[in-house]
C-alpha cells in the first residue's frame, strides 16, 4: 500500500474500467489515507475515521468495478453486500450484523491461504510420504483397547504401522517414480474430510443461529471421513493442503484476519438507492428506513461478535453505490447520510467510451471472445468499423430501452458471435474470419430497427 500514490492507483484502475475519471480520484484518496493513519501514533490513528463513499450514477458504468478493483490492488479483505438483501430486526431475512461476519470469513480465508503458501514446501513432502505410505502401506498394529467408543476418537488419526526394510525399500522406488510423474494418473483410494453440514438446515437460509450450531457441534464431535478414489495427482494435491492446513497456526490466523477487516476491510453496499424512502411511504418493501437504522451502528463504527470474538467496525471503509433515478441521496436518513460524506456521481457511457470499453481494458470483452474462440482455432479479427459499430448499437439500445450501461455489450457481443460460437468446434482448424460492420449488420439489422424486438432480445 506505501508504494501506491493516488496517481499510481488511478493508472491501474485505468487498466481494467474506462472513464470514471472523479470516481477513481476519490477511492485513490481514500486509499491513500489508510496508509497515512498507519503512520500517525497509536493515539491519533483511533481518531481519524475512514471517508467513506457514495457512488451515484446508473447501473454498469463501474460503480462495483472500481471497489473490487481496488481491493485486488492492495488484497485487502472486499465484501460485495446488496442493502435489498437485509431486513429490519424483528423479520425473517438477513441480519445486517452478518455483513462484518462474512467479511472476517474471507479476511481469514485470505490470511490462510498466505499461510499456507509459506508452508508449501513443508506440506508437499509430508504429502509426498503420505502418498508413498498408501501406494506401499505397511504392517498395521492391531488396536486392543477395551474402550468400546475407541474407534470414534481414532477417526482422523494416522493409524500406525510397522515399516520392514523391504517396504522401505519398495517406498524408495515409489519415490522415485513419483518424482519422474510416472505415477500421477495412477487411482488410488484417499481419506479426505466430510463436509456435510452436521444438522440441517431446519432454520432456513440466512439465519445465523443455525451457523452457531453448526460450529459448536463440530468443535464438540470428531470430524467425519469418508474415502474417496482420486489419481495420484489429485491426491497429491489433497494431502498437501491437509498437511499445510496443520502446519499453520490457527489462532494466530484468525487474530491476524481480524486485524485485516478492523483495519483494511472495504464493504461495497450496492442498491443503497433502493432502501432509501421517506417515512410513511407506501410500498411492498419490509420497513426500509429500519434497515437504514440497523446499518447505521455498523457504518459508524460498532463492535459485532462473531464466531472469533469481537470485531469493531470503526475503520473498515464502506463504499456505497446507488443509480438514485427514483429516490435521492437526501431520502437517506440524516444519520446515514453523515456516515457517507465523500459523494462522487459517475457518467453514463458515451459511444467513444463503449468503444474504449471493447477495446482497452486489460481483459477487454473482444479479447475475451477471441480467446475462446482460439482454443478451437479459430482466429477472429474486428475490424475498426466492427468495433465503431458494436459500440453505435449498444449506445442506441441503451437509450432506446433500458440503460444497462457496458452490460449491453455482453448481450450484443454473443448475438453476433452466436452463429461462430455454435459452428467453431466443426470449423477446419487456423480458419480466419473476419467481423465487420456488414457482418454485425447482417446479424442485428432487424432486431435493433424493430424496438420492440430489441427490448426483448438485446
Amino acid at each position: 500500500m506505501e508504494q501506491l500514490t493516488p496517481r499510481e492507483t488511478v493508472r491501474e484502475l485505468d487498466r481494467y474500467i474506462v472513464g470514471q475519471n472523479q470516481a477513481k480520484r476519490a477511492v485513490a484518496i481514500a486509499l491513500r489515507n489508510r496508509y497515512r493513519r498507519s503512520l500517525l501514533p497509536e493515539g491519533m490513528q483511533e481518531e481519524v475515521l475512514p471517508k467513506n463513499i457514495l457512488m451515484i450514477g446508473p447501473t454498469g458504468v463501474g460503480k462495483t468495478e472500481i471497489a473490487r478493483r481496488l481491493a485486488k490492488l492492495v488484497r485487502a479483505p472486499f465484501l460485495k453486500v446488496e442493502a435489498t438483501k437485509f431486513t429490519e430486526v424483528g423479520y425473517v431475512g438477513r441480519d445486517v450484523e452478518s455483513i462484518v461476519r462474512d467479511l472476517v470469513e474471507i479476511s481469514l480465508r485470505m490470511v490462510k491461504a498466505e499461510k499456507m503458501e509459506e508452508v508449501e514446501i513443508q506440506a508437499a513432502q509430508a504429502a509426498e510420504k503420505r502418498l508413498e505410505a498408501l501406494l506401499v502401506p505397511g504392517k498395521s498394529q492391531e488396536n486392543n483397547s477395551s474402550n468400546p467408543f475407541q474407534f470414534l476418537f481414532n477417526q482422523g488419526q494416522e493409524k500406525e504401522e510397522t515399516v520392514t526394510p523391504e517396504i522401505e525399500r519398495d517406498r524408495t522406488f515409489i519415490r522415485e517414480r513419483l518424482h519422474r510423474g510416472e505415477l500421477d494418473e495412477q487411482v488410488i483410494e484417499v481419506e479426505v474430510e466430510d463436509n456435510q453440514p452436521l444438522l440441517p438446515d431446519f432454520l432456513g437460509t440466512g439465519m445465523e443461529i443455525n451457523t452457531n450450531l453448526q460450529d459448536m457441534m463440530a468443535g464438540m464431535l470428531p470430524k467425519k471421513r469418508h474415502k474417496r478414489k482420486v489419481t495420484v495427482r489429485e491426491a497429491r494435491r489433497i494431502l498437501t493442503t491437509e498437511e499445510a492446513q496443520k502446519l499453520i497456526d490457527h489462532d494466530e490466523a484468525v487474530q491476524e484476519a481480524i486485524r485485516r477487516a478492523e483495519q483494511e476491510g472495504m464493504v461495497f453496499l450496492d442498491e443503497i438507492d433502493k432502501i432509501a424512502g421517506r417515512d410513511g411511504a407506501s410500498g411492498p418493501d419490509v420497513s426500509r428506513g429500519g434497515v437504514q437504522r440497523d446499518i447505521l451502528p455498523i457504518v459508524e463504527g460498532s463492535t459485532i461478535n462473531t464466531k472469533y470474538g469481537p470485531v469493531k467496525t470503526d475503520h473498515i471503509l464502506f463504499i456505497a453505490a446507488g443509480a438514485f433515478h427514483v429516490a435521492k441521496p437526501s431520502d437517506l436518513i440524516p444519520e446515514l447520510q453523515g456516515r457517507f460524506p465523500i459523494r462522487v456521481e459517475l457518467e453514463s457511457l458515451s459511444i467513444e467510451d463503449f468503444q474504449r470499453i471493447l477495446t482497452e481494458p486489460q481483459s477487454s470483452l473482444i479479447k475475451q471472445y477471441s480467446a475462446l474462440l482460439e482454443t478451437e482455432g479459430i482466429k477472429v479479427e474486428f475490424t475498426e468499423n466492427a468495433i465503431d459499430e458494436l459500440a453505435k448499437v449498444a449506445y442506441e439500445v441503451n437509450s432506446n430501452t433500458e440503460n444497462i450501461g457496458a452490460r449491453r455489450l455482453h448481450t450484443i457481443v454473443e448475438r453476433v458471435l452466436e452463429e461462430l460460437s455454435f459452428e467453431a468446434s466443426e470449423l477446419p482448424e487456423d480458419y480466419t474470419v473476419t467481423i465487420n460492420r456488414e457482418y454485425i449488420q447482417h446479424r442485428l439489422g432487424n432486431i435493433v430497427r424493430n424496438q420492440d424486438l430489441s427490448r426483448y432480445i438485446l
